[in-house]
């Protein structure tokens, strides 16, 4: 298309047309010139289409200096180039700036919606700030209620992940239209609250009945996240009813719903139904293989897509990678890297989230920490899968130093992030990082959050704050299972075992049906709470009533329970009644009772099956060992100590951790490695010396036998625990509580040692091991000597 050829006069339809019809930036210059030439540059309505293309051609330099020599520029104009610059909203708001100061149009719903949106699409805390004040504007303008500015609030808010002010803007609007509630079902459904936007539709249907087939797959989404079958089958049904089943969008989303309750058949059939599957339909069925661990065929579906002539997209490769069944797929995840790297895919960051996700499940961190860094774009899912890499694999510390750095780069965080270090906090015991998070959550808004709200409980929780957790838990309206389990799992740990019992009850009575983590969180609490007769009642009811098939780790509980109270004959009976094949926890739990109740046969049978189902655990070694040592058969343990050398088994170093003042210390036994040791161990001494007065003795009966007594003292003396304790206790003020972690069972002289420390020092101790949780008080502790 040239305009040389144009003789003038040429109309204003003539131009409209012409501009339509250009393809290029050149064709506009031309055209442009011809506006010119025509001496048409004070036609608004020219100037105004000529400037929206300029803008749909991302040419903003010359239509913002297009815009600048217009003498009388309209509202709808300003309109324009606002909604036109929303991938540059500073640019935009200069615009509006421009409009409030220079003239004297007042801004229209459209302005406000038009700029709002463009900030929303940039998350920041600058981008937060000017959002809040255009929010502002728009009340004082009088759109607070308006149903478009309405939908732009919506969605930026979300996109800000704060959902109650969302929430808030809604509520304002006195009749939402279809779009205004898709816009916030959207919203939520991107911020993972997909319990929440399940009540919103449930109000929505209750409310209207103008929901289209974008409401219905917006919902079959968030119930796929879910993976509630039964729900989604009552939309599917909706959706046949209102005409909308056969819709692609609809159809595509079921086929998502199926795929995620692993019910492929049906998925596939679905699938089957989609007359001509564009690339999103094969995209979810292609990951609807993958979650099911089926790899083979979904390579098989990429294979006839790239054969169909479609071209893959970065969300086909996205549903390739096997990130839900990783293991055993380690090769194949080298060939979808290899492929991306060779098609240009891995510059997409979606597909080097997945691909980091996916190597950080197969314990890859070192190449997924590669990817993620490497990664040109970063966006907030970037971080969330390397964060929450770190902490499912144990490197806390790797995690809460690249959520600071996050923080520092004003990167902010979703429940997503907040969950995932909140994790971290809760492996490390770090209380007052897991506070300053919450600090955080309170700030952002996101304490509405339920998976926010139940990672806060667990934190607090398995840091010993067991009165903040129950806080949390019944300030919170609405609980699903997972909370329920967070609580009673807590519980457990710090046996509670009527306390976990009753809101066992409590749940029931809610109507929500428990799981085989509940399960197993009842039936901790009642080991190690002593409460045998429950015990066996709530596996009776497992069993019997709620129709549970148990699993290895409830035998192992069951085990433990009746060990524990000396029951030792009637947990081998249980053992050898088990329906299914006993397992190193079944037989590991018998053992440790056998060490409680110095029950030596047993032992001996117990650890011959532990050494065959587990020949390298040398854990099984060290307590057979100390078994022997306990009844003074010192032979036996020599024995068996020099079958664990000649083995090179390794035993796992004990280590403890104490946090002072938002600093994590670290001991080791015997450690003199501390800046503060010289202190340290005057100060052990000295306690020491208190405690003997008080009626301390040192338990040496697990020491080695071959020393002299004093010696055997002295080995007991220094172990890690005692070294942290110590330093809490010369780093803290009198009357302040010192909490530590210890990654293995606490000993039975350190148990002792700790009680009689509380009491000379008047203090409050709280001992995380790696069984349990122990306050010592006044002497005392809450195990009640039962761990």
């Amino acid at each position: 298309m040239v305009c040389r050829a144009i003789s003038p006069p040429r109309d204003r339809n003539f131009f409209l047309n012409v501009i339509k019809q250009g393809t290029t930036l050149s064709h506009l210059d031309q055209i442009h010139a011809q506006v010119i030439h025509n001496n048409v540059v004070h036609d608004n309505i020219i100037i105004t289409k000529l400037i929206q293309k300029l803008l749909d051609f991302k040419a903003n330099f010359q239509a913002k200096l297009l815009f600048a020599k217009i003498e009388s520029p309209d509202l709808f104009l300003y309109n324009v180039l606002i909604k036109g610059l929303r991938n540059s909203p500073l640019d935009s708001l200069h615009v509006y700036k421009s409009l409030l100061l220079k003239t004297g149009f007042d801004p229209d719903n459209f302005t406000y919606s038009f700029i709002i949106a463009g900030f929303s699409g940039f998350p920041s805390s600058l981008s937060e700030k000017v959002g809040a004040l255009l929010h502002g504007h728009s009340i004082v303008s009088g759109f607070g209620s308006d149903v478009f500015v309405g939908s732009a609030l919506i969605d930026m808010y979300t996109s800000f992940s704060k959902i109650e002010h969302a929430h808030k803007v809604f509520d304002r609007i006195p009749e939402p239209d279809t779009v205004l509630w898709n816009t916030i079902l959207s919203g939520l459904v991107k911020n993972s609250c997909f319990d929440e936007s399940l009540r919103v539709f449930h109000d929505m249907v209750g409310k209207t009945t103008q929901f289209d087939s974008t409401t219905l797959a917006v919902v079959l989404s968030s119930i796929a996240e879910l993976q509630d079958m039964r729900a989604g089958m009552m939309v599917q049904a909706l959706a046949m009813k209102v005409g909308c089943h056969f819709d692609q969008h609809v159809l595509t989303c079921l086929v998502s719903l199926y795929s995620k309750c692993r019910d492929i058949p049906n998925a596939r059939l679905l699938f089957g139904l989609i007359r001509n599957p564009d690339l999103v339909a094969y995209n979810a069925m292609i990951s609807g293989y993958s979650c099911n661990n089926e790899a083979e065929k979904s390579l098989q579906l990429f294979q006839e897509l790239c054969l169909s002539g479609y071209k893959v997209s970065s969300s086909t490769i996205v549903g390739l990678v096997p990130a839900f069944h990783p293991f055993g797929h380690l090769d194949f995840t080298r060939c979808i890297l290899g492929f991306c790297v060779k098609s240009g895919f891995i510059n997409n960051h979606s597909v080097s989230t997945a691909l980091t996700t996916v190597y950080t499940r197969l314990n890859e961190l070192e190449i997924a920490r590669k990817l993620f860094d490497e990664s040109i774009e970063k966006p907030l899912a970037s971080w969330n899968a390397m964060i929450s890499g770190y902490a499912q694999n144990g490197e806390t510390e790797k995690a809460i130093s690249l959520f600071q750095e996050m923080q520092k780069l004003d990167i902010h965080p979703n429940p997503v992030t907040i969950t995932s270090i909140l994790s971290a906090c809760a492996q490390l015991g770090s209380l007052a990082l897991g506070k300053w998070v919450h600090g955080l959550i309170k700030d952002d808004g996101f304490e509405s959050n339920i998976y926010v709200s139940t990672a806060l409980i667990d934190m607090y929780m398995k840091c010993g704050s067991v009165d903040e957790a129950r806080s949390l838990f019944d300030s919170m309206g609405d609980k699903n299972i997972v909370t329920w389990n967070a609580m009673i799992s807590g519980y457990g740990l710090h046996g509670h075992g009527n306390e976990a019992l009753q809101l066992y009850q409590d749940m029931l009575v809610s109507g929500i049906h428990p799981t085989g983590i509940t399960f197993l969180s009842v039936l901790y609490a009642c080991s190690h709470a002593g409460l045998v007769q429950e015990g066996e009642r709530i596996f009776h009811s497992m069993v019997y009533k709620q129709g549970f098939e148990p699993k290895n780790e409830h035998y192992a509980c069951m085990v433990d329970i009746l060990g524990r109270a000396g029951r030792l004959e009637d947990a081998m009976e249980f053992i050898n009644r088990m329906p299914v094949e006993p397992s190193p926890a079944e037989w590991g739990a018998l053992l440790g009772a056998c060490m409680i109740h110095k029950d030596t046969s047993m032992a001996r049978l117990a650890s011959s099956r532990l050494f065959d189902l587990d020949p390298k655990n040398v854990g099984y070694h060290v307590l057979l060992s100390n078994i022997y040592s306990t009844n003074n058969d010192y032979s036996q343990a020599e024995s068996l100590r020099r079958v664990v050398k000649r083995k090179n088994l390794a035993k796992i170093p004990g280590c403890t951790l104490i946090e002072v003042k938002g600093h994590p210390h670290v001991f080791t036994s015997s450690d003199r490695s501390h800046p503060r040791s010289e202190a340290i161990y005057e100060m052990l001494e000295r306690i020491i010396g208190k405690m003997k007065d008080a009626g301390y003795l040192a338990e040496t009966v697990t020491a080695l036998h071959d020393v002299e007594e004093e010696e055997k003292e002295l080995i007991v003396k220094v172990h890690s625990e005692k070294l942290a304790i110590v330093f809490g206790l010369i780093t803290s003020e009198a009357g302040d509580e010192i909490r530590i972690i210890k990654n293995l069972r606490v000993c039975l002289d350190c148990h002792n040692f700790t009680k009689f420390v509380s009491r000379v020092t008047e203090r409050v101790i709280i001992v995380r091991d790696a069984n349990r949780f122990h306050r010592f008080e006044n002497g005392e502790c809450s195990c009640g000597d039962y761990w």
